[in-house]
């Protein structure tokens, strides 16, 4: 399996990006996928999760602002993040690590590097 993110970049408060993670050796269609992100000196925060029914999860810190979904035909994920703020500053990272469990909307567990593949992630600065 091999997850490859782009779409980071050095932005201003408010403006929009898209990541995208292109992925390989897995069939996106039958896969759950996450993102994930990591601040400078934090620990890895679950973002957002696409099942394989396409239903949606998301965190409380980026929900309403960023969107998952995903391109079966392209095997690609993205990431729609709108409404930037400084503390979305972070290295991204796209991830078929399996969570505890979701419900009402969002997902529970611990991500962990150890879990999963991952992608070697883009970094997201935001800053005025």
């Amino acid at each position: 399996v091999r997850l490859v993110e782009s779409g980071g970049g050095f932005v201003q408060p408010g403006v929009s990006l898209r990541l995208s993670c292109e992925v390989s050796g897995l069939t996106l269609s039958m896969t759950p996928m996450n993102w994930v992100r990591q601040a400078p000196g934090k620990g890895l925060e679950w973002l957002s999760r696409i099942g394989t029914d396409s239903k949606t999860y998301y965190a409380d810190s980026v929900k309403g602002r960023f969107t998952i979904y995903s391109d079966d035909a392209q095997s690609t994920l993205y990431l729609q993040m709108n409404s930037l703020e400084t503390e979305d500053t972070a290295m991204y990272f796209c991830t078929n690590w399996k969570v505890r469990y979701c419900t009402l909307g969002r997902c529970f567990g611990t991500p962990g590097r150890a879990s999963g593949a991952w992608g070697q992630g883009t970094q997201v600065t935001v800053s005025s």
